[in-house]
């Protein structure tokens, strides 16, 4: 190689490095952007007479091009949960199907596949979990169940362990490959046998189901619930986790709980919880001890079933 083409090759990787350095600072402010918006965000949250709702039944909001969360319209049902869906190279995740079953109602799987026709991503599999299998979370699996290309873990203890590969409940993890994008899944009673708590190494997020949000945490296993926050807690301080998100809001900025099964929630909470919530959880789970409590902070309610 002579002394110009030296040069030149020299040249060359500068630039390229200097363009990865800028893309990398262009994606990084746009995540902290885009993670700012999520924090802030005022999602549909029903009405005081759902005569007069005009929200529709899903709304979706994408935090970035291949993550989504979606709430459902809280007068269509007031739990208000919000589903997350995941987009990978070769699999679609979806956690949970909602509160409603109708998809006149509630058209979960059309929201879903408008989403892969605008992506031109209509032949990616479909994976759909559950955060845990309590009603308002497992209420539209109908909609995907025998779909082609589609897989619906159902929401009971032999599948969740056999498709997990789970072999000592309530211990292990097990990961998800959906193509270039992995996700981590840890087992979480405490709230309901089956719960599942999920990571996804592409935006950080904890997903925590009904086991940590900013509501009322219903407790029906003690025991199991507090290693259960421990478990989480743990993870959470030693993996980079950006946000910890749950499936309901129910409590007002302010801290104020809504009433159980108000349809209409003004001025809710942030869906965001941080790693630092979690570590005051666990700290206020294990000051309490072996006796279930309730325990009331502004962030959340453990409250014993």
């Amino acid at each position: 190689m002579t002394q110009f083409s030296s040069r030149l090759a020299e040249r060359h990787a500068r630039t390229v490095i200097g363009l990865i350095l800028v893309a990398a600072a262009v994606l990084s402010f746009f995540s902290l952007a885009r993670a700012d918006e999520l924090s802030e965000k005022v999602w549909i949250h029903g009405s005081a007479n759902c005569a007069e709702n005009r929200d529709p039944p899903i709304e979706t909001f994408q935090f970035e091009p291949d993550t989504y969360i979606l709430r459902q319209n809280k007068c269509a049902n007031f739990e208000g949960p919000f589903i997350y869906l995941m987009f990978g190279e070769h699999t679609l995740f979806i956690q949970d199907t909602g509160a409603t079953a109708d998809p006149e109602q509630f058209p979960l799987y059309e929201t879903v596949r408008q989403l892969m026709r605008q992506r031109g991503a209509e032949k990616l599999k479909i994976l759909v979990t559950h955060s845990h299998s309590h009603g308002d979370h497992v209420a539209a699996d109908a909609q995907f169940r025998g779909k082609p290309g589609a897989t619906l873990v159902e929401p009971t203890a032999t599948a969740v362990r056999e498709h997990f590969g789970f072999t000592s409940w309530p211990d292990g993890e097990a990961t998800i490959d959906l193509g270039g994008r992995t996700l981590t899944v840890l087992p979480a009673p405490g709230h309901q046998d089956e719960a599942l708590v999920v990571y996804d190494d592409r935006t950080r997020w904890l997903l925590t189901g009904d086991s940590v949000y900013p509501g009322r945490l219903y407790v029906r296993d003690w025991a199991a619930f507090r290693v259960s926050v421990r478990r989480m807690a743990t993870f959470a301080n030693t993996h980079p986790v950006a946000a910890v998100m749950g499936t309901h809001i129910e409590l007002a900025r302010d801290g104020t709980q809504y009433a159980a099964g108000t349809t209409y929630q003004p001025n809710e909470a942030s869906l965001v919880l941080t790693p630092r919530d979690l570590e005051d959880l666990d700290r206020l789970l294990q000051q309490a001890g072996a006796e279930p409590k309730q325990i009331a902070t502004r962030r959340f309610i453990v409250w014993p079933k």
